[in-house]
């Protein structure tokens, strides 16, 4: 007899199908190696659509080529013919005819959650996406459920100087949340402090239904004293989409990415990996 696994399942405990579009690190730290690293870490089944190949390792990047759009699009459509999608996290997108590629195809498919992480400079510094293009991926915050910014890419976004305090940060979050109409994480790694502060804001039009309670959900946690912070956004997104897809509320969803993360964070030394920005122990919980 033939048993259909799929279908015999408890749908509270199915295994969300998470996508990322993203570029790539052949150091696995950071981009679509530290996704399906994130997404399988957070219960997830991974899958991976390339956006861009990144010659980089954990002291920066070396150079970045990009695949022709008509095969980004082939990409995208051989998971989306095949494989019912719960959720899609987006990183690197490298100039505006991929975003506008990556864009038509959500406009189509229309994933239950996408997260989009706006990446626009890597960790050492190397800027990841042309000037010409953040147009274009403000177009495509519209078209995310979350968007997940680090301080220097929310200044960007809110056209601002870059956020010296976690009450900036939290008060550009809100205007771009309500510019771009999408929740915002605002991320405070980049800021000083004993304490890494991140929040959830939703500040659109319409708040009925909204997501986050009350329009803000803080969460902290000590910071950690690593040089192992290479691809802490990319992991951070991709965890967040796939808790989402999963089913946790959003609260929930940061509070267990952000304690996994931590932990990620404080064990990374112990990996040896690289002699720059080292990645993060994405399978901690596993050692």
């Amino acid at each position: 007899m033939t048993v259909n696994h799929a279908a015999s399942r408890p749908e509270s405990i199915r295994v969300p199908r998470i996508l990322s579009i993203a570029g790539t690190d052949p150091t696995g730290g950071a981009g679509v190696q530290a996704d399906l690293k994130s997404i399988s870490a957070m219960g997830g089944y991974a899958m991976a659509v390339v956006t861009a190949l990144v010659a980089q390792n954990t002291r920066g990047v070396r150079s970045v080529h990009l695949p022709p759009v008509s095969f980004l699009r082939e990409q995208l459509e051989a998971v989306s013919d095949d494989v019912e999608i719960d959720g899609v996290k987006i990183g690197m997108l490298a100039d505006a005819d991929t975003v506008t590629t990556v864009k038509s195809w959500l406009d189509e498919v229309r994933p239950p959650i996408v997260v989009l992480d706006p990446v626009m400079v890597a960790t050492s510094g190397d800027r990841l996406l042309a000037e010409d293009a953040e147009a274009a991926v403000r177009d495509l915050c519209r078209s995310a459920d979350l968007i997940t910014p680090n301080v220097p890419e929310l200044a960007v976004l809110a056209d601002a100087s870059e956020a010296q305090t976690w009450a900036d940060a939290v008060a550009q979050a809100r205007l771009v949340s309500a510019r771009c109409d999408t929740v915002v994480l605002v991320k405070g790694g980049h800021l000083v402090g004993d304490r890494v502060h991140d929040a959830l804001v939703d500040a659109r039009s319409d708040p009925e239904g909204s997501p986050v309670p009350d329009g803000l959900f803080e969460a902290d946690a000590p910071r950690v004293d690593t040089d192992c912070t290479h691809g802490t956004g990319c992991t951070l997104s991709s965890a967040m989409a796939t808790r989402l897809a999963a089913g946790d509320d959003w609260p929930t969803a940061l509070i267990t990415v952000k304690a996994w993360l931590t932990r990620a964070l404080r064990s990374a030394d112990a990996l040896h990996v690289g002699q720059g920005h080292g990645p993060v122990d994405h399978f901690v919980d596993l050692r």
